[in-house]
């Protein structure tokens, strides 16, 4: 009796361990869903160059930008080649979750003052989620406080306000390799001649192409859709190196554009790169951790 107790146990004991086992393999060759691997440092920044990028500032961050453009280097002699003209604007951005940032900015072209949203609506991903490309919303507000130009006549605010609105798509090709598109729309509530379009649409097309750990090469063109814009200024065309050291990343470019927000290089570039219009700037971006991620507070 006590031979055959111990035969079924022993059987028993063999099967769950063979029913272990199978599930353990099963595990192991797919039934169980696979992780999701999402691309990150699509772009080394949250601009391009000038364009703004598919990324944001991580939850919590705080940065703090300077962006400044000289004139055009053929001026001459007399403005040190631009260097005596400059457009500067310095601004804010920060990360309320990790898919969710606002903006603020002053720039010194037209007095304005700008804010800003940016929404991650999709990230470049692989596994379970699987996703080809990063897909952001960007939307800003531009006010103009220039004094106006007839201070008789009924002016009103609404006039002074602009506003972009952008669909940022991006593909990290390889670690060396980004690109993205960006369909853009501006509307200007008030423009100069009556011959202007207020609606101006456009399509920006940028990439980043890594030289080093720390160093890649960034060019971004916008190409200006409505008739008449296009007719009376030019397209955007940046070129220009990211430079990252620590919590800086460093920007150097060359661009025919002057302004440096949205509402103005898109529709109100006059630069002609072929004439010599080139306008030597650079963007600061400093990081501040305001708010550490949940792993790493006490």
């Amino acid at each position: 009796m006590k031979t055959i107790v111990a035969t079924l146990l022993l059987l028993f004991c063999a099967s769950t361990l063979r029913l272990t086992a199978q599930d353990n393999l099963m595990d192991m060759i797919g039934d169980t869903k696979p992780a999701t691997e999402y691309a990150y440092a699509t772009f080394k920044s949250t601009r391009i160059s000038l364009g703004q990028s598919v990324e944001n500032p991580p939850n919590g961050n705080l940065i703090f930008d300077v962006q400044h453009h000289f004139g055009p280097g053929n001026i001459g002699f007399n403005d040190f080649f631009g260097l005596d003209q400059a457009t500067t604007r310095l601004g804010l951005q920060y990360g309320i979750t990790d898919w969710l940032a606002v903006g603020v900015g002053r720039s010194t072209l037209e007095k304005t003052v700008n804010g800003s949203v940016k929404i991650k609506l999709l990230r470049q991903s692989t596994g379970e989620a699987n996703s080809p490309v990063s897909i952001s919303y960007f939307g800003d507000a531009a006010l103009s406080t220039l004094k106006w130009a007839d201070p008789v006549r009924t002016n009103y605010f609404s006039s002074r306000l602009s506003f972009a609105n952008q669909v940022l798509i991006a593909r990290k090709l390889s670690k060396a390799l980004s690109l993205q598109l960006s369909p853009t729309y501006i509307h200007r509530n008030l423009v100069e001649k009556s011959t202007d379009e207020n609606d101006v649409f456009a399509v920006g097309a940028g990439g980043r192409a890594k030289l080093s750990k720390r160093i890649s090469l960034n060019v971004e063109y916008y190409y200006v859709l409505s008739a008449q814009t296009a007719k009376d200024y030019d397209n955007s065309l940046t070129v220009g190196l990211d430079i990252e050291t620590g919590g800086h990343v460093f920007q150097l470019f060359f661009t025919n554009s002057q302004g440096i927000i949205e509402e103005h290089f898109i529709p109100k570039t006059t630069g002609k790169w072929l004439n010599g219009d080139i306008h030597f700037g650079f963007n600061i971006s400093r990081n501040f951790v305001l708010k550490k991620p949940k792993e790493f507070r006490d």
